[in-house]
């Protein structure tokens, strides 16, 4: 992977929308703490899924201090039309949406709208009289109330349908993460939300489910705003992250990349931009757990702000407090993901063998149902993201070794 000053230039417009200046170029052994000659490593598993046709394509992002060591698009976005991956190229973000609508949150938080110990119920009514299922079936009152901070730490007892309250789940249409295609507004599908019994006690265990997407209403509720414009205008339009969405203008359709999925180990397309709900669906459900879309480009931007403790170009989203309080562990050995912790709204490596994997204390992360996965290392200063669109995903771990292939690369 061979870096060039105007390489490192276009990269730098492209994800902070700066004009292209030329500079003097880093010394090709070594850029930003990192080997060039190991930085192929990372080239080469990636281009192999490709060339196996196990993956279409994708745009992999490694930022060190704020300026891009990677920043390259791989392969094809539609595969079918021989349209290639571009570094602009919109992907649908679903479970990545999560970190938003979590940020969204901790903003208002932060205003003293609410307590994180304050009950839903306070702001949401329909969730002051709660049933938890038992595993026999029959049900039982909660315990304590459910809070805000369940809902952050998915301890509140949501999940995407598994459970011992299965049955009501199935019969409510909660099968499934994707609600972008739903025919409802954000409130009434909260009210039937609530109106489930909960499937484990609050605070009890993490269950990961539709606890952030109550959270979005919680948002629209305690804000006066809708969901969608609360985070365009306090988060998306501050930050410059311009095709960061809900849903999808007509000139941007062309840019959406199509769904991939392996399926008997035979790469398949699954769903093309034309037939996407964020094109045509009904636009009336905003999903604050998993119904965005996002580019390469603008969702580094949002973690840069992360890794900024909260501010980025001069705005601040967040105090530092704040984004510490979001990427401490606050679940111990209750935490479930790729690390051993759970924040507010990420997992958290709370240890250096937290990962299983090659890592840093307190980095934080998550990712996406369509195989995106993102990793923010402070200690490192270094951002890691791959964006993509393959869904199922058979037994590709691809969007778990581009973090090692990152960290080995990493000398300085």
């Amino acid at each position: 992977m061979k870096t060039t000053a105007l390489a490192v230039a276009l990269a730098c417009a492209a994800l902070f929308h700066a004009p292209v200046t030329t500079a003097t170029p880093p010394k090709p052994a070594l850029v930003a703490g990192f080997s060039a000659e190991r930085l192929q490593r990372l080239d080469t598993a990636i281009n192999d899924e490709i060339a196996r046709q196990q993956l279409a394509g994708g745009v992999m992002v490694v930022l060190r201090d704020g300026k891009p060591v990677v920043f390259k698009a791989y392969g094809q976005q539609d595969i079918e039309g021989a349209k290639p991956m571009r570094t602009d190229t919109i992907f649908r973000i679903a479970s990545m949406t999560k970190a938003l609508t979590s940020v969204a949150a901790m903003m208002l938080y932060e205003e003293g709208r609410f307590l994180l110990k304050d009950p839903v119920a306070k702001y949401l009514p329909a969730f002051a009289n709660l049933q938890v299922a038992r595993p026999d079936g029959s049900t039982e009152k909660a315990r304590r109330s459910l809070t805000i901070h369940d809902l952050l730490t998915h301890t509140a007892g949501m999940s995407y349908g598994p459970g011992p309250a299965k049955a009501a789940y199935d019969a409510a249409g909660m099968k499934d993460w994707y609600l972008v295609g739903h025919d409802e507004t954000l409130a009434a599908w909260t009210d039937r939300m609530a109106a489930l019994p909960l499937q484990s006690q609050p605070g009890e265990a993490f269950i990961y489910g539709y606890a952030t997407d109550v959270l979005g209403r919680l948002v629209e509720v305690v804000s006066g705003q809708s969901l969608d414009q609360f985070i365009k205008t306090r988060i998306t339009d501050p930050l410059r992250m311009p095709d960061t969405s809900f849903h999808l203008p007509p000139e941007k359709v062309g840019r959406l990349a199509h769904v991939y999925g392996l399926e008997g180990g035979q790469l398949k397309l699954m769903e093309t931009s034309a037939k996407s709900d964020f094109v045509n669906g009904p636009r009336k459900l905003f999903s604050g757990g998993a119904g965005m879309v996002s580019t390469a480009g603008d969702y580094t931007r949002f973690l840069q702000m992360l890794l900024n403790k909260g501010e980025l170009d001069g705005q601040r989203l967040l105090a530092p407090k704040t984004v510490e309080l979001m990427t401490a562990d606050h679940l111990a050995d209750k935490a479930r993901g790729d690390a051993d912790g759970f924040g507010l709204g990420f997992w958290v490596n709370v240890k250096r063998g937290g990962f299983k994997e090659l890592g840093s204390e307190g980095a934080f992360g998550w990712g996406s149902a369509y195989f995106p996965q993102y990793t923010v290392d402070p200690k490192e200063r270094l951002v890691i993201l791959l964006m993509t669109q393959l869904r199922p995903a058979g037994n590709s771990t691809l969007n778990l070794r581009v973090r090692n292939l990152t960290y080995q690369a990493l000398i300085r």
